[in-house]
């Protein structure tokens, strides 16, 4: 198995809704907000290679939304989906699985382009993978998230015929998605939401979506203003970095500015912080 990370670009948010309760004088010496009180964000994919598949871990912001939509989040960078995956020597007829971890707009928005007019879906040979319980939810969004789940983002999908579910039955329990990459469900950010957890010569590499958007994170009471459930969130970090502590797994992070991947340990004051920092070739 390769892994690759593919650098979309970046965005911005609000620093505040990032943050939720902690205060803006202790977050920001952490990710320092410009005038608008705006944080820079990554849009970090990552691409898992095995002898017959090339897994796509979601697709970043996209270019199809309107000029004022892209207004209230900046996008920028020069990187984007479709020349990453070329620098790591693929085009989009070479993907044949995507892996969608949830469907907010800066996850899956690659997943689907405007073409003659129509969407359809950018990787026209691959397989897109969600779950029946977080597609239920997309579909019929709660007032709190509307405004992330835009349904040209992924509902041309099922009209395509390429989506397939993964089981979400099992709400305690890691699920096999193909060898050495099994799916952990969480469901404080939003309903049934999927980190890949992969395994490469008996290391554990886990793709953290938006449990844990970033190192700055990684403490407890750390939980985005957008977490539907965030006293879930808190729990499922807790047993998440616990975890990840004792069994020396390498953390993926998709919005991290400049942090691809991490390790955690355990200080003397019994807190998880981070170990070992910088590029994910680095920390395999």
């Amino acid at each position: 198995m390769k892994l690759t990370i593919i650098d979309t670009g970046y965005f911005k948010l609000d620093g505040g809704a990032m943050f939720g309760v902690v205060p803006k004088t202790i977050w920001e010496k952490l990710e320092m907000p410009d005038d608008r009180n705006l944080c820079t964000w990554a849009m970090r994919c990552m691409l898992v290679q095995t002898a017959d598949r090339n897994i796509l871990i979601d697709c970043g912001i996209g270019n199809k939304q309107s000029e004022k939509f892209f207004s209230y989040y900046e996008p920028h960078g020069d990187s984007n989906l479709l020349n990453s995956l070329e620098k790591a020597g693929l085009s989009p007829d070479d993907i044949t699985d995507v892996f969608l971890t949830h469907l907010h707009f800066d996850h899956v928005g690659g997943a689907v382009s405007i073409v003659d007019g129509n969407y359809v879906p950018t990787f026209s040979k691959a397989i897109y993978w969600s779950n029946p319980q977080h597609w239920n939810w997309a579909m019929n969004p709660n007032s709190r998230e509307k405004a992330s789940f835009l349904k040209e983002n992924f509902e041309p999908l099922m009209h395509a015929g390429v989506l397939k579910f993964i089981d979400a039955s099992a709400y305690d329990k890691q699920i096999n998605f193909c060898e050495n990459f099994d799916v952990i469900y969480t469901y404080g950010h939003t309903e049934a939401m999927m980190l890949p957890c992969l395994t490469v010569n008996n290391q554990k590499i886990v793709y953290c979506a938006d449990l844990l958007p970033s190192p700055s994170h990684i403490p407890l009471p750390y939980v985005m203003g957008y977490d539907v459930r965030p006293l879930q969130t808190m729990i499922e970090k807790e047993y998440f970095l616990k975890r990840a502590a004792s069994e020396n797994w390498i953390l993926v992070f998709e919005h991290a500015k400049s942090v691809e991947a991490c390790t955690v340990k355990t200080d003397d004051k019994g807190r998880i912080v981070v170990d070992k920092s910088g590029k994910l070739s680095d920390l395999i």
